[in-house]
């Protein structure tokens, strides 16, 4: 089923199918039961971060933004919920006018977060708010985990570029999403066009094995590459043999070559030879880009070897071993009557397994130290207290059905430079270890 099935512009598709049959069905029995217009809250929170993760990484709050107001229900999508009989002609009727008119207020992209952070908060009626818990939380789950991986690779890298290229071992729609993801974490570039086009990514590339074997000789390919692409482009040199493939590199391209690929091998060893080889044949300025299944950890022994960038992509689209972040989103709170000026009072489940949710609507704020760095994450459901007025961290993303919190990319991705630099030194070791910061409720 295409977009322009649903009446809807070919490049706005309809989100509303992002979700679960039974969120369908609950706003079914609640408008039956005249429930479904009490005012309500939800929110997004993860209950423990992914096992030897010390923060996690708040992304994908602008494709949220975007997906919500997308989230109507037209054409032949009401046609298949009609089909199906997923719910009634009443339900069909409602859903043929949804449109999200009510708050949300989240972290904004790139923050760190913590167990228990209220990293969005979606406040209205029950039906308008049900409807977004699959779609919200399949964005911020798979987006959030990519960026943690790609900022514990950035910090791994010590300030070396980061080349995103996992398109083609992913989804090809999660590609782009991780793309962004892994840029919000710290990566420069990416390989996925797609991602380029859609969020002003810059990309790159050059050429892979299967050119080189396409021609007869080496040379003859790195003749052909520099000819098409320049001297400053990057020569893919381990095909067959290094130390031959950087020599005729040199001689191809001359001593202003752009960088050689190292794609196989132990790429410690590797690298330090071709830096000593480069440098004695006049490229001195040539600089080396590795890739291979690389991960944080890989990243992080390379760190002494002459390595000017990275190429990640396997490792980074899947989270690095954490492809999800075990985001929930649980009703916390909700009106005593359908009545417009009901008070709300807080709810939440409890249950055995440590599934154990805390009721009421939250504020959370980031307590410092004397140095100004990164204490305690705060939580609570009462007065903000005087001293952590000034450090709240949930922002208003949507008024009123509104989005009122749209920002340029690089801002999410600056903000996550400036976040990760604000937690204690410990918070970027590698080694397994508890969250840098406790979570205090008060």
């Amino acid at each position: 089923m295409n977009t322009a099935d649903l009446g809807l512009p070919v490049d706005v598709p309809s989100t509303a199918l992002f979700t679960d049959h039974y969120e369908l069905t609950m706003l079914r029995a609640a408008l039956e039961a005249g429930s479904a217009e009490r005012r309500s809250v939800f929110e997004v929170f993860t209950r423990r971060l992914p096992e030897g993760r010390r923060y996690g990484v708040v992304a994908g709050t602008g494709r949220v933004l975007d997906a919500v107001e997308n989230f109507r229900f037209d054409g032949r999508v009401l046609a298949f919920l009609r089909e199906r009989r997923v719910v009634d002609d009443k339900t069909l009727q409602w859903l043929a006018g949804y449109r999200f008119t009510g708050d949300i207020w989240g972290y904004p992209e790139g923050e760190v977060y913590f167990p228990g952070s209220p990293v969005m908060r979606v406040e209205g009626s029950f039906g308008e708010c049900v409807l977004l818990e699959t779609l919200i939380l399949s964005i911020l789950n798979h987006d959030s985990a990519v960026a943690a991986a790609a900022s514990r690779m950035s910090s791994a890298a010590g300030g070396r570029p980061l080349i995103e290229m996992g398109a083609r071992r992913t989804h090809e729609l999660a590609a782009v999403a991780a793309a962004r993801a892994a840029y919000v974490g710290g990566f420069t570039t990416t390989s996925d066009l797609a991602a380029g086009f859609r969020y002003d990514i810059p990309t790159v590339g050059t050429s892979a094995h299967a050119f080189t074997l396409l021609h007869d000789t080496e040379r003859g390919a790195f003749q052909a590459q520099v000819e098409s692409l320049g001297r400053d482009t990057t020569l893919l040199v381990d095909t067959y043999d290094v130390a031959e493939a950087v020599r005729i590199a040199v001689e191809v391209a001359g001593p202003g070559l752009g960088a050689v690929r190292i794609d196989s091998g132990d790429l410690l060893v590797i690298a330090h030879r071709v830096r000593h080889q480069l440098d004695e044949l006049g490229a001195t300025e040539t600089k080396i880009v590795v890739t291979s299944d690389l991960d944080e950890y890989a990243i992080a022994s390379l760190r002494a070897a002459p390595v000017d960038a990275y190429g990640v992509g396997t490792q980074l689209v899947t989270g690095s071993g954490h492809p999800t972040c075990s985001m929930v989103y649980k009703l916390v709170a909700r009106a005593e009557s359908a009545d417009p000026g009901a008070p709300l009072m807080p709810v939440a489940k409890k249950s055995m397994g440590g599934k154990t949710s805390i009721g009421g609507r939250k504020w959370a704020a980031r307590r410092l130290d004397e140095q100004g760095v990164a204490q305690t994450e705060v939580i609570g459901t009462g007065p903000v207290p005087d001293d952590l007025a000034d450090r709240q961290l949930l922002v208003r993303l949507v008024r009123d059905g509104q989005v009122v919190a749209r920002e340029p990319l690089d801002a999410a991705r600056d903000r996550h430079t400036a976040a990760r630099a604000g937690l204690p030194l410990s918070a970027t070791q590698l080694s397994r270890g508890e969250p840098v910061l406790p979570t205090e409720y008060v």
